[in-house]
């Protein structure tokens, strides 16, 4: 941190595209805070991105538009980018930079955190192990979300991901206690229709006054959309490790995120990666994506769910690729299904919730759960396979049980992956409904669920 706090320089070298470069630069640090003055008065944020040689390259929030090199000055205030928090900011709006947007005036702070956070100590940190009931049926029974867990979802243009973001942030709790979940939202560069869907959405269900929006719309600057997740990010571990709060954050869209980070570093002319992305892309999601998870002695927990769009429906592309090496998992919403109508449309043999057998199970949620999942994933993929095959050979070439597998894979899709946009099952509804699916097989094909659990709750349909 720089020790001459509020030097002010008027020697711009260069302005080009979201940066400005300030020469004559003496004692600036990486990371600083740096206020840009224009000729008229007007005030923009930025901070230093690189230092060394007599210059600062400085990367401007709201965007270079309107600056010229003479007259522009350049403050380096001497401290990193800080957010006031407080238990105020719970039922706020916010822009994408920590603003007000609800007309509402500034929070009292309890205290300044620095956005970047501080890194979770390795040995600190406490396995997650709760499960959050999500009232999706098939995110609770087959791709389920343990607290302090990251669970990115896939999506494509145009597919439901923000109305199944918005029903989990109504939804969501821990079952068996009476901690409510906070829910911590970043739009990062959305339309104004989706901003407003969100909000109207918590407003309604009453969950706006355990929330926390953070806006950026498509037509703020993108500059913007690299601060908004860090902002929501400090916001849920001062709720979470100083209020003691369990805390749900959703980060939608990381690929507008990822954008703007390639813009920067096109402006830069770093040398670029896959697709044009910035080598250090891995890097710099991490940054992000790990500040989840459980500290040992503190109450609280940040579980993360960022939604991404992929470029193309193409799960290959750089930024679902590297989001799935450092998640826990991810839930792939599928064209097809969202084409028949079926909402929420997860393809269940493209998702996976890697920790989800340490959340179920006896004395969190029915000691059959983990072996009824299984054979639900398994008779729907063998039910992918007949539908392939009836379409080479028609209804007539399949056998009885292959007819059962066809019977199952639509009973599935309609009756236990469907659900309303306001539908909220708790787990025993969740795995009836699993059981009533399976119930379409001879018992014989059971051959994932002890014969203890198919006595039970085997249904003959």
């Amino acid at each position: 941190m720089s020790k001459q706090g509020g030097v002010q320089y008027s020697k711009i070298a260069e302005i080009k595209g979201p940066l400005v470069v300030v020469d004559d630069v003496t004692n600036a640090a990486f990371d600083e805070l740096v206020e840009i003055q224009t000729t008229d008065g007007e005030k923009r944020l930025g901070k230093v991105l690189e230092v060394g040689n007599g210059k600062a390259i400085v990367q401007v929030f709201e965007g270079t538009t309107g600056l010229s090199v003479a007259g522009t000055r350049a403050k380096f205030v001497g401290k990193v980018m800080e957010l006031p928090v407080s238990d105020q900011l719970l039922g706020r709006v916010f822009d994408g930079l920590g603003r007000p947007k609800d007309g509402l005036p500034d929070p009292i702070a309890d205290k300044f955190l620095d956005i970047n956070g501080e890194p979770m100590n390795p040995e600190q940190r406490d396995y997650p192990n709760d499960f959050i009931q999500t009232g999706v049926s098939v995110i609770d029974g087959m791709l389920t979300l343990v607290r302090g867990q990251k669970l990115p979802i896939f999506s494509g243009s145009g597919m439901s991901h923000n109305i199944l973001a918005a029903q989990i942030a109504r939804q969501a709790s821990v079952v068996g206690t009476k901690d409510e979940f906070a829910v911590v939202f970043a739009a990062i560069g959305v339309q104004y229709s989706e901003s407003e869907y969100f909000r109207r959405s918590l407003e309604e269900s009453g969950a706006l006054k355990r929330s926390v929006l953070f806006l950026n719309l498509a037509d703020d600057p993108a500059i913007e959309r690299i601060i908004t997740p860090r902002v929501a990010l400090t916001t849920a571990e001062y709720l979470a490790y100083d209020l003691g709060m369990h805390v749900l954050v959703i980060l939608t869209d990381m690929t507008n995120y990822a954008e703007a980070l390639r813009e920067i570093s096109a402006a830069r002319e770093e040398v670029p990666g896959r697709k044009g992305y910035p080598g250090y892309l891995y890097t710099d999601l991490s940054t992000i994506y790990e500040r989840a998870g459980r500290l040992k002695g503190r109450k609280g927990s940040v579980t993360q769910m960022p939604i991404l769009t992929m470029p193309s429906d193409d799960i290959t592309h750089p930024i679902p690729d590297l989001t799935g090496y450092i998640t826990e998992g991810q839930i792939v919403l599928g064209r097809d299904l969202f084409r028949q109508g079926i909402y929420p449309p997860v393809n269940i043999l493209m998702s996976l919730s890697r920790i989800m057998k340490d959340g179920i199970g006896e004395g969190s949620t029915r000691a059959d759960h983990q072996e009824v999942s299984n054979q639900n994933y398994d008779a729907y993929s063998r039910a992918q396979e007949v539908r392939a095959l009836a379409g080479i050979v028609g209804k007539g070439g399949l056998t009885g049980v292959d007819l059962k597998y066809l019977e199952f894979g639509d009973d599935f899709e309609k009756k236990f992956l469907s659900q309303d946009l306001d539908e909220n099952r708790t787990i025993d509804e969740t795995l009836a409904l699993q059981w009533n699916a399976v119930s379409l097989l001879p018992k014989n094909e059971l051959t994932k669920v002890k014969d203890k659990y198919i006595e039970q709750y085997y249904k003959e349909r």
